[in-house]
């Protein structure tokens, strides 16, 4: 019975171990990668997997352990593995609309984007082109925004003369 105790205690040890060193290699993804889509991924993948493990080995441990069997527990696991990759999908989805810089293989590397702030890597000329490509991004953005709306207003309103006729 202890020895039994002890490898379920063992395995869970294991799981948690595995959990915090999977969200340690995420968190070096998202220093690493150099765009915001495989930063994304880097860091919804592992991190549901690294919480998932985690979370799994407390629970084995604590059933096991204490005799106490935690819903919220389970609970919490359930929510963060449905919400993770939706609210991470939503978050890609923006940057691309919004033309964020996607990382492509035959592009000359270039410093992470985490170091932005660093002076050696941002000369002023360089921060203001990429302050005119954003306005310009946000301007085209708006446009084509607005004339949809437009060209729909027309649509609908025609077809309102038309039913009267």
């Amino acid at each position: 019975m202890e020895l039994t105790k002890e490898i379920i205690n063992l395995c869970a040890s294991i799981l948690i171990f595995l959990g915090s060193m999977i969200a340690l290699i995420s968190s070096i993804g998202l220093v690493k990668f150099q765009d915001v889509f495989l930063r994304s991924h880097a860091s919804t993948k592992s991190s549901t997997l690294s919480v998932l493990l985690t979370l799994v080995g407390v629970l084995i441990f604590f059933t096991n352990e204490q005799s106490f069997f935690s819903v919220r527990l389970l609970l919490s696991i359930v929510f963060i593995n449905l919400t993770s990759p939706v609210g991470m999908h939503l978050v890609a989805r923006a940057a691309y609309r919004t033309g964020a810089y996607m990382y492509r293989k035959d592009d000359v590397p270039r410093q992470s984007t985490i170091l932005l702030s660093s002076k050696e890597f941002n000369t002023p000329e360089e921060l203001k082109t990429r302050a005119k490509l954003r306005e310009e991004r946000r301007e085209k953005l708006y446009y084509d925004f607005t004339q949809k709306d437009v060209g729909k207003k027309k649509q609908t309103d025609s077809s309102d003369y038309s039913d009267d006729k």
